[in-house]
């Protein structure tokens, strides 16, 4: 395995990781990895995340069947934050829907000046 980037995690030991469509671009969901996720994600060749509530790691789709396929990995340009380009089966949402990000602040409209 290549020797990874040296990654700014937060004081938790975390990073932040973004996880996307490869195909439409559509962001699915945020979560947040740890040095051993990353390792096992890369290993499993699917994602592996460190559950900040539960305080354990969980491999996404191994209770659901949703399981997210690796198709390539890149990180931002302060190291801190990871981009992570999947093939998503089934829904990526724990709700129920294709991705976690569905609900939406409605803008102010701008008035037409004339």
């Amino acid at each position: 395995m290549a020797r990874l980037p040296k990654f700014k995690f937060d004081d938790k030991g975390l990073i932040p990781a973004i996880v996307q469509d490869y195909k439409n671009g559509q962001v699915l969901m945020l979560a947040y990895m740890n040095k051993a996720s990353i390792s096992k994600t890369l290993k499993l060749g699917k994602t592996c995340f460190w559950s900040r509530s539960r305080k354990e790691y969980w491999v996404k789709g191994m209770t659901s069947g949703h399981f997210q396929y690796i198709k390539k990995i890149f990180y931002d340009c302060d190291a801190d934050t990871l981009l992570i380009k999947v093939r998503q089966v089934g829904k990526a949402c724990h709700t129920g829907k294709r991705s976690c990000f569905f609900r939406e602040i409605p803008l102010k409209k701008k008035s037409k000046k004339k």
